[in-house]
């Protein structure tokens, strides 16, 4: 029986892992688990894993080990270990780590609760791999970690072979859920108190590819625009060789769907381009830009960067460095390359030694929260609609702040000053003052707007004071999710 058993979940990647995380946990509700406090030791862990960052694997058997004393202690403890690493991994992660009972794929996350039990009853092992995808994982229930805002996944897989990413190899070819349903459940989170929406991809615009509709993704936004009670539509993250002017023009007609963009670079060398295998160059990337400002001024574009890939010479990284002053960024994640194994950029020559890296790395940073104040700082004076977030936000001294993200996605610490809007309320307020990171308002808010998504999260914090669970329901129409966000400027 599982009735009493309890769970906790360790995330770490993409927001697909995220997404996916939220499906692990309506699963585990659905069989019967309960969600673990946080100062008490689990009945289950389950880490859903990362391939791509750097010592995704490092971290995840030092977290292995630490958690060896604890199983050992706690009789009937189990640990399960899923996503890219563990579909990459298989039996090394038993060889490494045999205390660990159960090991599943990207494939077959909705295996997860029988594996569990199997292990358990037979007292050995359990390792379930699938080579492809059993159904679209949107069908399987949800626990969503927001009542006013969530990840819709539009598609999984991609059928890109860019050098340096394992991903495609991991989750497979690209596979694309009907318009339709991807609709049904925008309209059945709506209906439950979402006012925000995420639709996810590993190639969020290549969308439609599957059913040979190039302008799927295009069409898609336009009809999220004719939902009533949906306020904001977002969408990460997109190719930019599939960036057509059709999805422009939907994301600068289409109401709802915010003034932000999230496009990686990588590089701005078309020489390391060419080697990543990214079927682009800086001009065609600019040229986007371009179109994309010009058809929605205020637009806030944020991108990833790689410093430090096989082969990159000092021309190429200034390359990069002047593709930043040109295109302004909002944000920037910016990595320092490192070798996945199984990627053909883990076998090139001319390896950039690490010194390099680091160097070339800290001064893409301070380039980046150079632009980013200097962008966050033309915005002072303005006023900006903010939906508020979960959490107690910040104190500057004496004064409390709450946070939340304006349209087009930067962050606002705002000074409530005597109101007391909800998650998932919207507040007005005046910019005063801007940091690298994020926008400052210190004045009472101008506005402060209850919303269905706002009545929705103090629901849930009612039920949760009463010793309920919030709900969960099947093909993840659930009330819950909140997308993790882009921070404006730098990341790992």
């Amino acid at each position: 029986m599982t009735a009493s058993r309890t769970y906790q979940l360790r995330t770490y990647g993409c927001q697909m892992n995220a997404h996916d995380s939220e499906r692990l946990a309506g699963l585990l509700e659905g069989a019967g688990y309960r969600r673990a406090a946080d100062d008490a030791v689990p009945d289950v862990v389950v880490f859903n894993t990362c391939a791509v960052r750097e010592n995704a694997d490092n971290r995840l058997y030092g977290n292995l080990g630490q958690l060896l004393p604890v199983k050992t202690s706690s009789p009937g403890m189990q640990i399960a270990v899923g996503g890219c690493l563990a579909q990459k991994d298989r039996g090394e992660i038993l060889r490494r780590a045999p205390w660990v009972d159960v090991v599943f794929g990207t494939h077959n996350i909705g295996s997860l609760p029988a594996l569990l039990d199997r292990a358990r009853v037979l007292d050995q092992a359990q390792v379930e791999i699938a080579e492809s995808l059993e159904r679209f994982p949107s069908t399987l229930p949800t626990r969503r970690e927001s009542a006013y805002a969530a990840w819709v996944a539009i598609s999984v897989g991609c059928n890109n072979t860019c050098t340096f990413c394992i991903v495609p190899s991991l989750r497979g070819r690209e596979k694309d859920r009907r318009p339709g349903d991807v609709l049904a459940e925008i309209r059945a989170l709506v209906a439950g108190g979402v006012l925000e929406v995420t639709l996810l991809g590993q190639n969020v615009n290549s969308y439609g590819v599957e059913f040979g509709d190039r302008q799927a993704f295009g069409k898609l936004l336009r009809s999220c625009g004719g939902i009533d009670g949906l306020e904001r539509v977002r969408f990460t993250s997109p190719h930019p060789r599939d960036f057509t002017d059709d999805v422009i023009a939907a994301m600068a007609q289409t109401s709802n769907v915010m003034p932000q963009l999230h496009m990686p670079l990588q590089s701005g060398s078309n020489a390391v381009l060419r080697s990543m295998r990214r079927a682009y160059r800086r001009g065609s990337y600019l040229a986007i830009l371009d179109r994309v400002r010009a058809a929605i001024p205020d637009a806030a574009i944020t991108t990833d960067i790689i410093v430090g890939f096989p082969g990159e010479t000092d021309d190429d990284f200034a390359g990069t460095l002047d593709l930043v002053r040109q295109a302004r960024f909002a944000g920037a994640f910016t990595f320092q390359y490192s070798r996945r194994p199984g990627t053909p950029a883990a076998a090139m020559a001319d390896q950039v030694p690490a010194a390099v890296v680091r160097e070339r790395y800290d001064r893409l940073v301070a380039l980046v929260e150079e632009i980013t104040l200097a962008e966050n700082e033309r915005l002072v004076g303005r006023e900006v609609e903010v939906l508020v977030a979960e959490g107690e936000g910040r104190k500057d001294g004496v004064t409390h702040r709450m946070s939340g993200r304006a349209r087009d996605n930067r962050l606002v610490h705002f000074a409530p000053a005597g109101t007391s809007p909800r998650p998932g309320d919207v507040v007005t307020t005046v910019v005063t003052r801007a940091a690298p990171h994020h926008l400052i308002a210190d004045g009472a808010p101008g506005s402060v707007r209850s919303t269905r998504g706002g009545d929705a999260w103090q629901a849930r914090q009612e039920d949760v004071g009463q010793g309920q669970e919030p709900e969960t329901t099947g093909r993840g129409q659930v009330l819950l999710g909140m997308p993790a966000r882009p921070r404006a400027a730098r990341s790992g």
